[in-house]
């Protein structure tokens, strides 16, 4: 006889997992406690390993349970969405999305109206701002979920898409001209502006800030104007200013990359459904 593992079990088992107490958890799905058991009784045999650990204060997941949250967590995800879509209706609610601005304005609007188109009633409210600033808004539950950078970990299995960093200035000026090389950068505790001065730094090159804001707005106008050179993410360059990462005066930049951070550790389904939704659809950006 196949075994499989069915979605009425998963939810139970989900909510058992998450409320760590099996009246709790009862009361959530509508069930009662003696169907719960018999129901992770079921499970338990189908998996043929322990799934909780009873305490004095209710119950815990053992190892193997753990390991199932996991994949339970998204294949009721999976199964919710594929019903919302089928039936018409998909996901509804509002969720607080935190992205920098240099992928702002190339990323968001595919990101936007391709999840809209799949889930009209649901609303992506957008708060932009440096990765560091969107850090601190995570940590105080302030946006569900945010798009930040990392320095660019070739390991790293988090990173969904990496961006390479470059040297960009106003057509037709001569960063060899200038010393010190007066610069046009970003927070000093951002990736950026890090990268720029350890890189002129290695390279034994005088320079100057001439200009440091979180405003991206800021950074290009300044080098619009001809007074600076500054280091963006290759997706920021405007088109009327010049990459120069072959500019033999100036040394070369890492590349950072992207991932996604949740504020809590059990996302809504909405949130989910958009996280998942961007880790499909940047890297094709």
């Amino acid at each position: 006889m196949s075994l499989s593992l069915e979605i009425d079990l998963l939810r139970s088992f989900a909510a058992i997992a998450e409320a760590r107490s099996l009246s709790r958890a009862a009361s959530r799905v509508g069930r009662t406690q003696s169907a719960l058991s018999q129901q992770m009784k079921r499970l338990e045999d189908i998996v043929d390993q322990p799934l909780f650990q009873r305490t004095g204060r209710g119950v815990v997941l053992t190892s193997p349970g753990e390991r199932l949250l996991v994949h339970a967590q998204r294949m009721l995800r999976l199964h919710d969405e594929a019903l919302a879509d089928l039936s018409g209706r998909g996901l509804s609610g509002s969720i607080r999305f935190g992205c920098p601005d240099d992928y702002a304005a190339v990323f968001l609007p595919p990101l936007l109206r391709q999840f809209a188109s799949q889930h009209p009633h649901a609303l992506v409210e957008v708060v932009c701002g440096p990765t560091p600033r969107l850090v601190e808004q995570l940590e105080k539950r302030a946006v569900d979920l945010a798009m930040i950078s990392l320095p660019d970990d070739r390991a790293n299995d988090a990173i969904i898409r990496r961006e390479p960093l470059v040297w960009i200035g106003y057509p037709g000026l001569d960063s060899a001209h200038f010393d010190p090389l007066p610069l046009a950068l970003s927070d000093p505790d951002m990736l950026d502006h890090a990268a720029a001065c350890d890189a002129l730094q290695r390279a034994g090159r005088a320079y100057r800030v001439a200009y440091a804001s979180s405003s991206l707005a800021g950074l290009i106008a300044l080098v619009r104007s001809g007074q600076a050179f500054a280091v963006v993410t290759q997706t920021a360059v405007p088109p009327d200013l010049s990459v120069l990462n072959t500019d033999p005066a100036l040394p070369s930049l890492p590349a950072v990359g992207i991932t996604l951070k949740f504020a809590r550790a059990r996302p809504s389904l909405l949130t989910a459904a958009f996280a998942d939704h961007i880790r499909q659809t940047l890297p094709l950006l």
